[in-house]
């Protein structure tokens, strides 16, 4: 028998509609009477709500905080953590969970649901019951999956891998270049060669995050004025999100605007536009031309682990190589390293 903790940070799963049809938070004791079943698994379950569940549009750099340094403050307590989430941006949530919570060798699983709990059609209970018996499964004796991930319809995806892809679908979040860590049927199958190794260092969090930066997206027809913020000095990174396999017009006030930013010690990180695949910075001269500019290319990172890795690396106040080799490794599974 595991001890677990079940941690509600707001979201769909639990919401009521008010008198305007529209969905806001509930109390956590509304969701938990319509699952009976949670006294039915094999585990201790503790309950925890944040102090004002919200909805996951209005997630911030503090929620993230709250969150590490409850996990931070309960881990010795317990053996697996599930956070229900908003699925707007529970990829991000994961993504930044994922670097935040340093040396981490036990489960943190986020999961949460398209339709409210009391729906008479909510996925809520399946996605938290999975969840918390994937939190509290042991192999060896040792936690099945001690990284942060993302359960949802069926399937454990790595959290700094998952991207929601469905505001319609029960399906709504996929890891588009790396495979499922679990997949759910009448048993619960591990795919445990994908798994994160447990680490033995002593766990910690890390919540100094900077958001110096910013995200741009290539597109036909953008002019200069678009790529003003670059004169920012309070800008410290970029996240590009490029053509194809990294690539990007070769306008001669492109390439100034960029250089200019980059000589300033600007961090500019290429990603992809596509959901599948990576950068190739050679491959087109079309991506060439910004590579040998010295901007970082990004593998096959989704945008929320983008986001999350330049917000964690900022903070961490390393030296420009320190943040460069950085960026090209796979910190917490985050990207396949080029060869």
């Amino acid at each position: 028998m595991s001890k677990l903790l079940l941690i509600y940070a707001g979201g769909t799963i639990g919401m009521m509609r008010n008198a305007g049809g529209r969905l806001e938070p509930f109390d956590f004791d509304y969701l938990l009477d319509h699952i009976p079943e949670l006294k039915l698994l094999p585990h201790q379950i503790k309950t925890l709500s944040v102090e004002n569940p919200i909805d996951s549009s209005d997630i911030d750099f503090g929620i993230w905080s709250d969150l590490a340094q409850i996990i931070f403050d309960n881990y010795y307590d317990f053996e697996g953590f599930v956070i229900l989430h908003g699925t707007d941006t529970m990829a991000y949530t994961a993504s930044a969970l994922s670097f935040m919570l340093e040396n981490l060798s036990k489960p943190v699983v986020l999961t949460g649901s398209q339709l409210p709990i009391g729906d008479l059609r909510t996925d809520a209970k399946e996605n938290i019951i999975t969840s918390l018996e994937i939190a509290g499964k042991k192999i060896n004796g040792k936690p099945a999956v001690p990284e942060v991930s993302v359960y949802f319809e069926y399937k454990l995806l790595r959290g700094n891998r998952t991207t929601k892809i469905s505001s319609e679908h029960f399906n709504a979040f996929d890891s588009p270049n790396y495979p499922p860590l679990a997949e759910a049927g009448v048993e619960i199958y591990f795919n445990e060669e994908l798994i994160r190794p447990h680490h033995k260092d002593i766990f910690k969090i890390f919540t100094g995050l900077s958001d110096a930066f910013v995200v741009l997206k290539i597109f036909p027809g953008m002019n200069e004025t678009y790529f003003d913020i670059l004169e920012s000095g309070q800008i410290r990174g970029v996240i590009l999100e490029t053509y194809g396999s990294g690539n990007a017009p070769r306008f001669d006030w492109l390439q100034k605007k960029l250089k200019n930013a980059l000589d300033r010690g600007v961090k500019i990180l290429s990603i992809t536009q596509c959901m599948h695949g990576k950068i190739h910075p050679e491959r087109y001269e079309t991506g060439r031309h910004l590579y040998e500019l010295g901007i970082i290319p990004g593998s096959d990172m989704t945008l929320e682990a983008a986001v999350s890795k330049m917000a964690y690396l900022l903070g961490k106040n390393l030296t420009d190589k320190a943040m460069i080799t950085a960026f090209k490794q796979s910190l917490r599974g985050e990207l396949t390293e080029n060869d």
